[in-house]
C-alpha cells in the first residue's frame, strides 16, 4: 500500500507540473511518514477515542525560521526535523526525539540533525539539558566547530531551562561565530541583549 501511496503521489505531482528539485523533499516526507508508521503501528490494538496529549512542546515560528536560516530547510536531512516539530507539538516527546535519531543514524554527519538531536532531546527531557543533549550538541560542534547553529541552539536550551548565564556564554559566541553579512547574525544579537537586559534586571 504505500507503494502504491508512493507512486501515486509522484504521479500527481508529475501532472500538477510540479518541478523535479522538489519532489526528493516530498520523498523524504514520504520516508518519515513510513518510518513513524513502523515506529507506532499497532494494527491489533482496539479502537478508543482520541484524548488530547496534555504535554504538548512550544515550537516557535521564529526558532524554526532562524533555524532554516542557519542550517537550511529543504533537504533530506532537514526533513527529519520538520516531521520531529510536528510530533513534538502534539506532545508526542518520545517520537519527535526517536525520529531526529533515526535521522542521525542515516547522516551520522549532519550537522543539521545533530543540532536538532540536542534541542529535541532536551525537549523530551521537559527542557532540561541533559548529559545526552550536551553529547548530541558537542558532536554538532566537532563536525562544524565554526559553525554558530551548534552553540547558539545549545544556549536557547539552557535559556529554556532557566540557566540564563551559561546560555549567555553559548549566544555570545554563536555571534562571534556568525558571519557579518548573515540574515540570522542581527537576530543573534537581539536576543542575546535581551537576555543581557534579563540577567541585569535580576541582580538588581
Amino acid at each position: 500500500m504505500l507503494v502504491l501511496f508512493g507512486v501515486a503521489t509522484f504521479a500527481v505531482l508529475w501532472i500538477a507540473g510540479v518541478a523535479r528539485t522538489l519532489w526528493t523533499t516530498v520523498g523524504a516526507a514520504l520516508m518519515l511518514g513510513a518510518a513513524g508508521y513502523a515506529i507506532q503501528e499497532r494494527a491489533g490494538l482496539p479502537g478508543h477515542p482520541v484524548q488530547d496529549n496534555a504535554d504538548p512542546v512550544a515550537v516557535y515560528p521564529q526558532v524554526i525560521e532562524l533555524r532554516d536560516q542557519m542550517l537550511g530547510r529543504f533537504t533530506g536531512d532537514g526533513a527529519y526535523l520538520i516531521a520531529s516539530d510536528a510530533l513534538m507539538r502534539s506532545g508526542s516527546r518520545d517520537s519527535g526525539a526517536r525520529i531526529v535519531l533515526m535521522g542521525a543514524n542515516q547522516y551520522p554527519r549532519s550537522l543539521t540533525l545533530w543540532t536538532g538531536l540536542g534541542t529535541a532531546i532536551a525537549q523530551h527531557d521537559g527542557g532540561a539539558v541533559s548529559p545526552a543533549a550536551r553529547l548530541a550538541f558537542d558532536q554538532a560542534t566537532r563536525l562544524a566547530p565554526e559553525h554558530p547553529a551548534p552553540p547558539f541552539f545549545e544556549g536557547l536550551a539552557y535559556v529554556q531551562s532557566g540557566d540564563f548565564r551559561k546560555g549567555r556564554a553559548y549566544w555570545a559566541r554563536a555571534l562571534a561565530l556568525s558571519p557579518r553579512a548573515a540574515p540570522y547574525r542581527e537576530e543573534i544579537a537581539l536576543r542575546l541583549a535581551a537576555l543581557d537586559a534579563m540577567i541585569a534586571q535580576m541582580q538588581q
